[in-house]
């Protein structure tokens, strides 16, 4: 089954490692978008509620471009670029998405935000920083992650049900035919496998060329891209001032990123980690305590905490630049 989803594709030259990076990462993009899309049409015919396919379907599905790459990363063997890519998306989102997005407008959040997704994140960041200290997640650490994922969720569709407000209501696409959802998820299955795979070689041909580390590059490169998706919600929910709605699927989405990628990946494949330090867990750790402490106080994000949250992104981001 293994050898059905893996393939090689290696370019020597930098320049085409570049272009098949960004290609990459548009096909893994599209394949996530046409995955959910297939997957909330399907729930939809099948009566499922609209609350419950937002916070399984279509939040699991904007967390399919880190799963993939991450998941093919650990099976071609460079475990470092499946977990810097977590760490990196999550420190990402915490930092720089949310501190962006203040600093354009002042953000309200949501209480459930301040109560559970950030609190839940925060603990799940600790929790990997400790499994972290003997550079490896074994298959015990992997189950434990995929067991506080399925609390988590539980704890999300209850609240959710229980919430007047209709706070977390996600919208969903309309119902299509079944077969042209079936279509569009193996559409998309098919461009997540394919993209995960040319992105996830030349993003290591790229650390090779550069006489860098996958975990640098995991951190950065893949990390950026695979946030696309958090980054383009957060814009469009701005726009339409639902600032609060995207900033909580974004935190959301960094509690998915622990609990179920790293522990869905490690219970297939225990990974050996070399190259990610306990300064970037730390960050990981710092990035989501900032987090709470400024939006505890109001459950407002001012513009001068948004740009403190983006300056402590940008002087990571330096200092692992200049350590590489």
């Amino acid at each position: 089954m293994i050898h059905l989803i893996l393939f090689s594709f290696a370019p020597s030259s930098l320049p085409l490692q570049l272009l098949v990076i960004v290609v990459g990462i548009a096909i893994v993009l599209f394949g996530a978008d046409k995955l959910t899309e297939g997957g909330a049409s399907l729930a939809r015919r099948m009566n499922i509620p609209q609350i419950v396919i937002g916070l399984t379907i279509i939040a699991i599905g904007t967390s399919m471009p880190e799963f993939f790459v991450s998941f093919v990363s650990a099976l071609k063997g460079t475990p470092d670029l499946a977990v810097g890519n977590i760490v990196g998306s999550n420190i990402f989102n915490a930092l720089l998405i949310v501190g962006c997005a203040a600093m354009v407008a002042p953000m309200t959040i949501l209480p459930s935000t301040v109560k559970r997704d950030i609190p839940f994140a925060l603990v799940a960041s600790v929790l990997l920083l400790i499994m972290c200290l003997d550079a490896t997640i074994s298959r015990l650490d992997a189950a434990i992650l995929f067991v506080l994922f399925v609390v988590f969720m539980v704890i999300t569709i209850r609240s959710a049900h229980g919430d007047p407000s209709g706070e977390a209501q996600e919208e969903t696409p309309k119902a299509t035919s079944p077969l042209k959802a079936w279509l569009y998820i193996l559409l998309g299955l098919v461009c997540l496998i394919f993209g995960s795979n040319i992105f996830v070689d030349s993003a290591s041909a790229l650390a090779s060329s550069l006489g860098i580390s996958d975990a640098v590059i995991g951190l950065t490169i893949v990390a950026g891209g695979t946030s696309l998706p958090e980054l383009a919600t957060s814009i469009v929910s701005a726009r339409k001032g639902q600032s609060g709605i995207a900033i909580g699927n974004v935190l959301g989405s960094n509690v998915f990123n622990i609990l179920m990628i790293l522990g869905v990946t490690g219970l297939i494949q225990p990974m050996q980690i070399t190259g990610i330090t306990s300064v970037d867990l730390s960050m990981l750790v710092i990035s989501m305590i900032l987090l709470w402490l400024f939006s505890y106080t109001k459950y407002t994000l001012s513009r001068w905490e948004g740009a403190v949250l983006t300056a402590v992104f940008l002087g990571y981001i330096s200092w692992l630049v200049t350590n590489a």
